[in-house]
């Protein structure tokens, strides 16, 4: 993604502009963990004035070592599953979390192409992760389709829709939820 791809992803800005209302109405505020979508998720979360009273911060994790600094990922876990697994997806969650005041976090890892792909996990593998106060943590792998810039795109749409399945009294928030048009 460049710095213009704001103005070509509508879709993502708008999803980042439902949970910002959803986050305020609760009074709750959302910390993110990056790595395959290197900051295009807390972009989008920014792009949103008044952004400030519910974006707490954002984590760019790019390489291993700054998911261990950084987010407290274990060394174990990324040796055993490899970046680009659930388990890396929930410890990056829950270290954005546990690193920030936001009430809500949620993590991206994956394989963006066109090379990294691995025995098991091709192109286009995502891996995620939302943790929240007082919730059990929720994680998911999905496989995108595509070249690097949809593969990202996909991921931060995703990323920012799946955050509302652990806000507080969701189905009285910002009316009915997120907009799916995909």
């Amino acid at each position: 993604m460049t710095l213009d791809d704001a103005d070509r992803l509508p879709e993502v800005v708008d999803a980042a502009v439902d949970l910002g209302r959803a986050l305020r109405a609760c009074g709750w505020m959302i910390a993110t963990a990056e790595s395959c979508t290197g900051g295009a998720i807390a972009r989008a979360l920014t792009e949103v004035g008044g952004s400030s009273g519910w974006f707490e911060r954002g984590f760019v994790t790019y390489s291993d070592q700054a998911k261990i600094d950084l987010l407290g990922v274990g060394a174990d876990t990324l040796a055993a599953a490899g970046a680009v697994s659930e388990a890396v997806a929930a410890q990056m969650a829950d270290g954005a979390l546990t690193h920030s005041r936001a009430q809500i976090a949620l993590s991206v890892t994956g394989i963006a192409g066109p090379g990294g792909a691995t025995p098991g996990k091709p192109v286009g593998t995502v891996c995620f992760g939302w943790a929240a106060i007082d919730a059990a943590p929720l994680t998911e792998t999905l496989q995108f389709a595509g070249d690097r810039a949809a593969v990202r795109r996909a991921a931060a749409l995703h990323a920012l829709r799946g955050a509302w399945r652990l806000l507080p009294d969701r189905k009285s928030v910002a009316d009915s939820g997120p907009k799916t048009n995909s």
